[in-house]
Parts: structure tokens; sequence; C-alpha cells
């Protein structure tokens, strides 16, 4: 592996496990036994590596957000969109978890972040108007709207929620903010879901918290 992805994929687990703020420069290099100059001749600082794993990060979410092209939405679309969005926010989690003071350094990023909420406002709210053409859900614009919005704040907030509920010891369990994520945002679609539909989520739910 090249020097320069090497300093990315260490910068991401170190900035993941201890918090963007709390690594500097001289902690990547001293993680991957390099000199700090040997560092600076990839990266002139450390917003530099961020601005790079920040593209990488939009490359996957982008994908994660695209919806079907030539057929209607269903449930199983909802899934693969909550699992990937969620999946992503996960291996980018430093993101998410220093989002005000990443987004507040750097104006650029800041637009580029904003541009990747309203992509999952707007595929959440194809997908489910996908699920009321097909006879699956019930809802209003409006809902949908609303119900749009709220998917973005959960997914877009959710870790922060969780590492202030857990311990730090339970910190590292990403299984369960996955899981526990998808759910909750399940738990805010299945009441606009009708008969069976809304009776096999609540149960595909359940395995969720198991």
């Amino acid at each position: 592996m090249k020097t320069r992805d090497r300093i990315l994929q260490t910068s991401l687990r170190l900035f993941n496990d201890n918090g963007e703020p709390r690594i500097t420069t001289n902690h990547i290099a001293d993680e991957l036994d390099i000199s700090p100059g040997n560092l600076y001749y990839h990266f002139r600082n450390k917003d530099d590596i961020i601005n790079l794993l920040f593209q990488q990060f939009e490359r996957q979410m982008e994908a994660a957000l695209q919806v079907p092209e030539r057929r209607v939405p269903n449930m199983e679309d909802m899934w693969l969109y909550l699992h990937l969005v969620f999946e992503t926010i996960w291996e980018y989690r430093f993101l998410y978890r220093d989002l005000d003071n990443i987004l507040s350094r750097n104006k650029k990023l800041r637009t580029h972040f904003r541009r990747i909420l309203e992509r999952k406002i707007h595929t959440a709210e194809i997908i489910l108007r996908g699920l009321v053409e097909v006879g699956v859900m019930s809802a209003t614009a409006a809902d949908i709207a609303a119900l749009a919005r709220n998917i973005a704040v959960v997914a877009t907030y959710w870790l922060n929620f969780q590492r202030i509920r857990t311990t730090p010891a339970a910190d590292g369990a990403d299984s369960d903010h996955l899981a526990l994520g998808v759910y909750q945002v399940l738990a805010l679609v299945a009441p606009f879901l009708n008969g069976d539909a809304q009776r096999l989520l609540r149960q595909l739910s359940l395995e969720y918290l198991s």
C-alpha cells in the first residue's frame, strides 16, 4: 500500500477510535512509524487529511443514496437504503461525532455535507412515495415530507445520541449501533404501513433488538 493511502487508512482508524480533535499529525506519523516530514510530504496538515477522507465518505454516501430508476421502490429498497447509509456513517463515524466542530472549521465541507443531508431526505421521499404508490403505505405528501426529514435527523445524530446513552466500554459495539439505528428508523415508518406490511415490519424490527 502506498504511503499516502496508509496515512489515510490510519488517520481514519485513529479519528474513529479516539475522536478527531484528540489526534494530531504527530500521532498519525508515530502510529505509522514514519517521520512527520514524510507525512507532510503527502499532506500539508491534518485538515488536508480530513478533506480527502471526506471525499471518500461523500462518494460512498452518494452510492448508498441511489434509488431504482426503472421501477417503483419497495420495502427492500428501504431496508437497503437504511443499511447502506448507517454502514457508511459508521465507517466514517468521526465526521458525525465531531460534526459541528469539523464543519465550523471548513465552509466547503459544510456545503457538501448540506448537500448530503438533502440527498438523504430526497432519497427517503422517493422510496416512501413508492411505498404509497404500490399500496404498502398510507401517507399524505405532508406525512412523507416530515417522515423523510425525521429519517435524516435520526441517521445524522444517532451515533451522538447513542454515545451519550451508552458506557465507553460499549462504544465499539458497531453491530449494536447500526442495528438500533435501523430499528429506530423502521419504528418511524411502521405506523404508516398497511396491514400485513406493518405486521411484517414490526416482526423484522424485533430482530434488530435481539
